[in-house]
């Protein structure tokens, strides 16, 4: 029957170290013992030189042990050494007059070492067994011989039975010892898969986590964290900075929780362009008041909820109202049609039918376009070559104008290619280049727009910017620019810059406002890594 190993390999070596030191110095105080005058007279009484060589032989045996703990121990190797010990003692004890000497004790040592370092209990008792055997052996030889008498068999069966009752109990407690010892492995393995399983949720998680102590700075962060607060540098350059170096809003609203205990979340950007993030405070432990949990999440989501809850309602509202705006467009759209039929119509007066027609046309597109993007309905993207694409749209853009305007493009990327719904393009870059060109023409008297394409190369980035000379949107106004019916025109709706950005977003894109250095006002179309 095997037991469970009662040590570890490391355990083992570093136990079977001990036993070869302490045989060593064994060996060392039995010569020792034969060469005082004091204790001369104890060992080696009957044979002398049998005495000094097993002592001699003994300790020479313990050199090529001390080689072997460099390497894996072995059952065999241990059960030879185990062997040889009991032998060597015998041996010393017969020639210092057998049990009456005392050596025979030192079985106990050795047998109780084996019972630890043999796994196998059969061998680890058959050990025990043998030293008992060789004792009682010794002393009938001892007595057949004349030097000892028949009433020392009882202290060397006693004796026996000693060794034997110390390896039992030995084994037993070494293999409970053993049992445990596997059993805190396995919980210690679990635990090491636990911690690590929680690393990986942790790091893996959308919400961002940053472990800040008393002073603000910032001990642990996870790979969103660093993707929110600072996208541009990998996460492990982050660790061991103040939190106000990666947003002063953050570190301002952490010390105000400090301060009062209380927070009121409320949303807030890293940067102009990133999105909005909310913060969440919580202390690590409740009784410590300096390490904190800090939980940023992004808001956008919420803020998609609640567009999509007026979007719902703005649907509703087209839906009820869509027959009575399509009846008299669609009169419109064929009284002018009727008009371009007539032979009698001036060239000019066609022209102005065609427009009229061209914008019924626009017009009932967007009604369509809020009903689509209502009813949530998917776009259908497709790869477009940038380049090519806006060319071909500013022209026929530029053709269906009632007057001549000046549209540039700059786009250095021929082989750009995004992917983005053509339909859904086409109408954003509409409503902005109409935008575009009536602030110019406003501010400047001529109206001129042009388009530029860069690419982010950190953010994995197409940035599409649609630019004009107008006197730009106030700053008051611009967190309300993209709300449904917002409009600083008394003619407009106040739907188009909200229609252009829900069909950048469902088409994973995003559209701002960011003046330019020269303080012009630009609409930037960003396409996002997974839609390049």
């Amino acid at each position: 029957m095997t037991r469970p190993a009662a040590t570890t390999g490391q355990q083992n070596q570093a136990l079977f170290r001990i036993y070869v030191a302490y045989r060593s110095l064994l060996s060392l105080v039995l010569l020792i013992m034969l060469v005082s005058p004091n204790t001369r007279q104890l060992v080696g009484v009957l044979h002398p030189t049998l005495y000094a060589s097993v002592a001699l032989l003994h300790l020479a045996t313990s050199v090529p042990l001390v080689g072997f703990l460099s390497k894996r121990l072995n059952q065999r190797m241990m059960l030879v050494v185990f062997t040889l010990d009991i032998i060597s003692i015998i041996l010393m004890s017969h020639a210092s007059g057998g049990v009456i000497s005392g050596l025979p004790v030192l079985l106990i040592i050795t047998v109780a070492a084996s019972a630890v370092l043999v796994t196998n209990r059969t061998l680890a008792t058959l050990i025990a067994a043998l030293s008992a055997l060789a004792l009682l052996g010794d002393t009938v030889w001892l007595i057949w011989a004349g030097v000892r008498e028949f009433p020392d068999l009882f202290p060397a069966g006693l004796l026996g039975a000693l060794i034997f009752v110390v390896s039992l109990m030995v084994q037993i407690v070494a293999q409970r010892l053993g049992r445990a010892e596997e059993l805190a492995r396995n919980r210690a393995s679990d635990l090491y898969d636990l911690q690590r399983l929680n690393e990986q949720i942790v790091q893996h998680m959308d919400t961002g986590i940053l472990l800040v102590d008393g002073e603000g700075m910032v001990r642990v962060m996870n790979k969103s964290a660093s993707t929110l607060l600072v996208p541009e540098r990998p996460v492990i350059m982050e660790q061991g900075r103040q939190l106000a170096d990666y947003c002063p809003e953050l570190a301002y609203q952490y010390q105000h929780w400090k301060d009062s205990g209380q927070h009121k979340a409320r949303p807030f950007k890293v940067t102009e362009d990133a999105p909005p993030v909310i913060a969440r405070f919580r202390e690590l432990q409740p009784s410590s008041a300096r390490d904190a949990l800090i939980f940023v999440e992004d808001y956008t989501p919420v803020t998609q909820y609640a567009q999509s809850l007026k979007l719902t309602s703005l649907g509703r509202l087209t839906a009820s109202i869509a027959h009575e705006i399509r009846n008299p467009l669609g009169a419109i759209s064929h009284a002018a049609q009727l008009l371009q039929e007539s032979d009698t119509l001036a060239a000019s007066d066609k022209r102005m039918a065609e427009i009229i027609e061209s914008h019924c046309g626009r017009v009932n597109q967007i009604v369509e376009s809020v009903m689509r993007i209502s009813r949530r309905e998917p776009p259908k993207p497709e790869y477009i070559k940038l380049q090519d694409w806006l060319t071909n749209h500013v022209r026929n853009y530029l053709q269906g104008l009632s007057q001549p305007a000046d549209i540039t493009v700059d786009c250095q990327y021929q082989d750009l290619l995004i992917e983005f719904d053509p339909e859904n393009l086409e109408r954003v870059m509409t409503n902005l280049l109409d935008n575009a060109l009536r602030h110019s023409g406003k501010a400047t008297g001529r109206e001129s727009a042009r388009i530029e394409v860069e690419l982010d190369f950190i953010a994995h980035q197409a940035l599409i910017d649609i630019i004009d000379h107008g006197t730009g949107v106030p700053r008051a106004d611009q967190p309300k620019l993209f709300e449904p019916f917002f409009t600083t025109v008394a003619q407009g709706s106040g739907m188009g810059l909200y229609l252009c950005k829900e069909l950048c977003e469902i088409n994973n894109a995003s559209l701002s406002y960011r003046p330019t250095d020269k303080g012009e006002s630009c609409f930037r179309i960003s396409v996002t890594q997974r839609a390049l």
